[in-house]
């Protein structure tokens, strides 16, 4: 899992570019990640990838008459002023094709899990233009999860984009990971992990738990880890999307792509402009914020070839929903997964919040008439409860009218059957993971909402599967 791969990224990506014409540099400054290089000869373009040594840059901006500023991919220790620069003649290219499945790399494309770099494959440009409009296709279908909060309050649409909003430690790569253990095992297409600015020790965990799942055959899993530079961080989503959109348009297949985490994506972009010197916009952002993720954003869609299913993890900082990173990212979703620390507090795992997530899937046309009714039956439901919990706290539960009561009854226990035991959890649980079709779901729910009277505690709705697992419980 070492960062230090750009000797391997030399010679990978070195050998698969058609070298133009190009006379070499040399450096003329060096501040922070970014490097002034100076051509006497041909300029290389936007986008271009250079070599100091074995220290990899990519051109960000032509500065003036022969000079070019460039991010560097690596750290710039051993770099120096006058140093010969050599410019490759293209972008970086990265390999796409059948033998990139069940391996982990990083954003060159190189291998970090130890095996010999993948091959009968392909090399392609990471910056791709986003399929023309007239290509898209709009599908409404959904994708089942398995999970009871999702499938029924906040339903992922299939060639759609899906985010899992929250604060530090409300759970959202535990989410993210069981979404992958539920659809990869049964998802006909293949499937790619984008790790944006995570934890090396994430990387290891997910890689190992695959393999022991027996999907990680059918999954690539890419990289660019908190201690990498900010430009890998910034374009290991390229990476991910241009082997996503081979599967997509070439095969013909299904892509599911699940990202964790974009705000490190928009927190990566942040600090490149910041490199390159470019005055800040709100909050400390870039002022190319909505650009930045609207490029990486529209490259995820449906045509008549095939779809690319997002899911996406956005860490919100400091729980604020009006931060401009959270706002832009919710501009591009079809679906919203807000995780709510106060739900993750009482225990209540998946902490979704029932009444602030939202799908463009949840309307009758889509889900069904059915679905769509007991969905809000139990919004409304939950909602009421929320305003009746400071009459509570002040007077007691016993001051309530009987039908207020039956409310509280009912949302207490739609709140506890909304939580789910975990596969990717079972390790230190002890409980068996549980995997709910959404028939069974909404007849829980539907039986849970019509009934005022109760047999069994609320403690007993806790962490089941279906209701058909009430008999087992104490």
């Amino acid at each position: 899992m070492s960062a230090n791969t750009n000797t391997n990224t030399n010679t990978n990506t070195n050998t698969n570019i058609d070298a133009k014409a190009q006379t070499d540099g040399r450096i003329a400054a060096i501040r922070g990640g970014v490097v002034d290089v100076v051509f006497d000869g041909p300029v290389p373009q936007i986008h271009d990838l250079l070599f100091a040594n074995d220290v990899a840059l990519e051109v960000a901006a032509l500065i003036g008459e022969g000079l070019v500023r460039a991010i560097a991919m690596a750290p710039v220790r051993g770099l120096g002023l006058g140093m010969t620069v050599r410019a490759t003649g293209g972008p970086i290219m990265v390999p796409v094709g059948e033998g990139v499945l069940g391996r982990m790399l990083d954003v060159f494309g190189a291998p970090i899990d130890g095996r010999p770099a993948p091959e009968a494959v392909a090399w392609r440009s990471i910056h791709q233009a986003p399929p023309a409009l007239s290509d898209r296709v709009l599908k409404s279908q959904i994708l089942e999860t398995g999970i009871k909060a999702i499938d029924l309050l906040s339903p992922i649409e299939r060639g759609g984009k899906t985010g899992l909003f929250g604060g530090a430690g409300v759970g959202k790569t535990v989410l993210i990971t069981e979404l992958i253990n539920n659809t990869v095992q049964h998802h006909k297409g293949v499937s790619l992990f984008c790790g944006i600015g995570e934890r090396s020790r994430e990387a290891e965990e997910l890689y190992r738990e695959m393999g022991e799942a027996g999907v990680r055959d059918n999954t690539v899993m890419l990289f660019g880890q908190m201690n990498e530079a900010p430009g890998v961080r910034f374009l290991v989503g390229n990476t991910a999307l241009t082997m996503a959109e081979y599967f997509r348009d070439d095969k013909g297949q299904d892509v599911l792509l699940l990202i964790d985490n974009i705000f490190r994506f928009v927190q990566a972009g942040s600090e490149v402009s910041g490199l390159m010197g470019r005055m800040p916009s709100r909050v400390g952002y870039q002022p190319t914020l909505a650009t930045e993720l609207a490029a990486l954003e529209e490259r995820i869609t449906s045509t008549s070839r095939g779809a690319i299913t997002s899911i996406q993890a956005v860490y919100v900082p400091a729980d604020d929903f009006t931060d401009p990173a959270a706002a832009h990212i919710f501009s591009h979703l079809s679906a919203s997964v807000v995780l709510s620390r106060k739900r993750a507090s009482e225990g209540l795992y998946p902490a979704v919040d029932p009444l602030a997530s939202a799908s463009v899937m949840l309307t009758p046309s889509v889900v069904g008439q059915r679905h769509y009714d007991i969905a809000r039956g139990v919004r409304r439901t939950l909602a009421e409860y929320e305003e009746l919990r400071d009459i509570i706290a002040m007077l007691g539960l016993e001051e309530l009218s009987s039908a207020d009561r039956a409310t509280v009854a009912r949302a207490r226990r739609l709140e506890r059957f909304l939580t789910q035991p975990f596969f990717t959890t079972e390790s230190f649980s002890g409980t068996p993971g549980k995997l709910v079709p959404i028939a069974e779901t909404l007849d829980g729910c539907e039986t849970i909402l019509a009934q005022t009277e109760f047999d069994h505690a609320e403690s007993a709705y806790y962490m089941i599967g279906s209701l058909n697992d009430l008999g087992a419980a104490p």
